[in-house]
């Protein structure tokens, strides 16, 4: 469903603790919704429901954050491989990480669908990169990324199979859903 009250396989949320604003990565409706504090219907802010590649559209959205600085959200758009940001109130999305067209690849500066993402406290990016079976670390305002975790795929303390999410703690010692080896693996600082 398609309406302001029913999700297509909501994958993700983010919360604007200031205003308790809570964004949804309405997946399979490629789009992000926002519900205000007690609102029953929410609204599209990220994506016109049509999946593409255009910086109008996003083809499903799972991972996403609220970066209260710029009022905007950064959204892992899985199926174009890309990590995008949409400023809150804007139509169109700009590329932060991956592909600006939807190129899947193994380089440092290309993913291979994007599941989750968390920044750090100086601005970097951490990507989970599903098909890469990694995590990828961007510098802050890089386009350029090094992997941090998962070095090669397998079951081993360094690899991973088909990580899907991340934490960081306060320490930045980063925590990986490695759903493929049905664990979850810490990766010191």
């Amino acid at each position: 469903a398609t309406t302001n009250t029913h999700f297509y396989f909501p994958y993700n949320l983010a919360r604007d603790s200031v205003s308790n604003t809570l964004y949804i990565a309405d997946t399979y409706n490629h789009r992000v919704m926002r519900y205000f504090a007690g609102a029953a219907a929410g609204d599209r802010v990220a994506g016109d429901t049509t999946p593409g590649i255009g910086a109008t559209q996003l083809y499903m959205p799972m991972g996403i954050c609220y970066d209260a600085a710029s009022n905007s959200l950064i959204i892992a758009n899985y199926q174009v491989n890309n990590v995008v940001r949409w400023v809150i109130g804007a139509s169109v999305w700009t590329l932060v990480a991956g592909s600006p067209i939807g190129t899947p690849g193994f380089s440092s500066i290309l993913l291979h669908q994007p599941t989750d993402i968390a920044f750090d406290s100086f601005g970097n990016l951490y990507v989970v990169d599903l098909n890469n079976n990694r995590v990828q670390l961007f510098l802050a305002g890089q386009l350029n990324g090094t992997t941090i975790a998962g070095m090669s795929t397998g079951s081993g303390s360094t690899q991973l199979l088909s990580p899907y999410a991340l934490l960081l703690d306060k320490d930045l010692n980063l925590y990986v859903a490695d759903t493929g080896n049905h664990r979850v693996q810490k990766f010191n600082r």
